[in-house]
């Protein structure tokens, strides 16, 4: 069905899916207590703070923190007064915005 070249570029399609899957993970709350405890990251709340600043009325919906490619996140979602859902995402040893975007 596929060429040799087709074959290949299915094989590393594959590997690119299997290997995106393993470089984030989500932080389970004791972990992320014992990060903050350190100095690592900083505290949630203030990314919430911020988050809920930029689209005020919002209601929060979750926040995670994961580790993506050595980089701590804060994935802040929020529901907007107009109804939309919106991912926040923050360095969260930095504490800069990097992504806004609406959630599908």
């Amino acid at each position: 069905m596929y060429g040799s070249g087709g074959a290949k570029a299915l094989l590393v399609l594959m590997l690119f899916g299997v290997c995106s899957l393993a470089v984030a993970r989500d932080l389970g709350p004791d972990e992320a207590l014992r990060l903050r405890q350190k100095g690592i990251i900083l505290p949630f709340e203030q990314f919430v703070d911020r988050a809920l600043e930029r689209y005020p009325a919002s209601r929060l919906l979750e926040v995670e923190l994961e580790k993506k490619h050595g980089r701590y996140v804060y994935e802040v979602e929020l529901l907007t007064k107009e109804g939309v859902v919106r991912e926040l995402k923050f360095d969260a040893r930095e504490g800069e915005l990097f992504e806004d975007k609406e959630d599908d």
